[in-house]
């Protein structure tokens, strides 16, 4: 069983109210998404982990999800190349920040693209959405990489979401949170599959700390379905994180 040690956060600039977003839910309000945000490192305070929280960065309005930037596993660290020009420039002001914790870095170049959002451990397994922010190359030269490194990985299409872990979350012990398509997808089949309903669909968007589970408020059959595995559920309110998403894409 996997223990996570250190989580990396970065503070919401004041330019994420104009980030990317097809939400249709208005705009986020600054203040209160500070304050959930804040709602969340606190989470996070209670399972067991070193924060790290970087400064704000204005000149990326996305840069708080630090985690498409940065693919972390056990063995190395790899610097992605988003897939949205707005964010390109942004991964490369993690590299000083993966040395404090990896000897190894690895880099995505172009003509690859890769968003970490679109990628999901499952052990020594790396699942890899192949998506608009994440193309066929971006997601050879992961799996190249962590081949190097001892690990695998295998491209899942995405017909309909934006990212892989936009409808699915490995909870371990063989559990498998999944929304939408990815219900049925085959290669995940072989996983006990608690369903996130249509109605309850951005519950997906949650995480395994440390045998915690933090996921968003208000969603009450996710959560109950999630206690009865066994698990500490933490809900955080993210009213203003969900205005700031991209939630269907086109059928590639």
């Amino acid at each position: 069983m996997r223990k996570f040690e250190h989580v990396v956060c970065r503070t919401p600039c004041s330019q994420i109210v104009n980030g990317i977003t097809s939400a249709n839910l208005g705009k986020p309000i600054y203040k209160e998404l500070l304050d959930q945000h804040n709602s969340y490192i606190r989470a996070l305070q209670t399972c067991e982990v070193d924060i790290t929280i970087l400064p704000s960065l204005e000149d990326y309005p996305d840069s708080v999800f630090v985690e498409d930037v940065a693919l972390c596993t056990p063995k190395c660290a790899i610097v992605t190349l988003p897939g949205a020009d707005s964010r390109c420039g942004e991964a490369s002001l993690m590299t000083p920040v993966l040395r404090r914790f990896y000897e190894h870095i690895e880099c995505i170049q172009a003509p690859g693209t890769l968003d970490a959002g679109d990628v999901m451990m499952v052990g020594d397994h790396y699942y890899i959405g192949a998506s608009t922010r994440t193309n066929a190359e971006g997601a050879a030269q992961l799996i190249a990489i962590l081949n190097k490194y001892g690990m695998t990985g295998s491209v899942v299409k995405l017909e309909k979401g934006l990212h892989l872990k936009t409808g699915l979350t490995y909870l371990e012990n063989n559990n498998l949170l999944a929304a939408g398509e990815f219900i049925s997808k085959p290669e995940f089949q072989k996983y006990n599959i608690v369903v996130v309903p249509e109605e309850e669909e951005y519950a997906a968007n949650c995480i395994w700390v440390n045998e915690n589970v933090i996921m968003p408020a208000g969603y009450p059959i996710t959560k109950a379905n999630i206690q009865k595995l066994g698990y500490n559920v933490i809900e955080v309110n993210a009213s203003e994180f969900r205005k700031h998403v991209v939630v269907r894409r086109s059928v590639a």
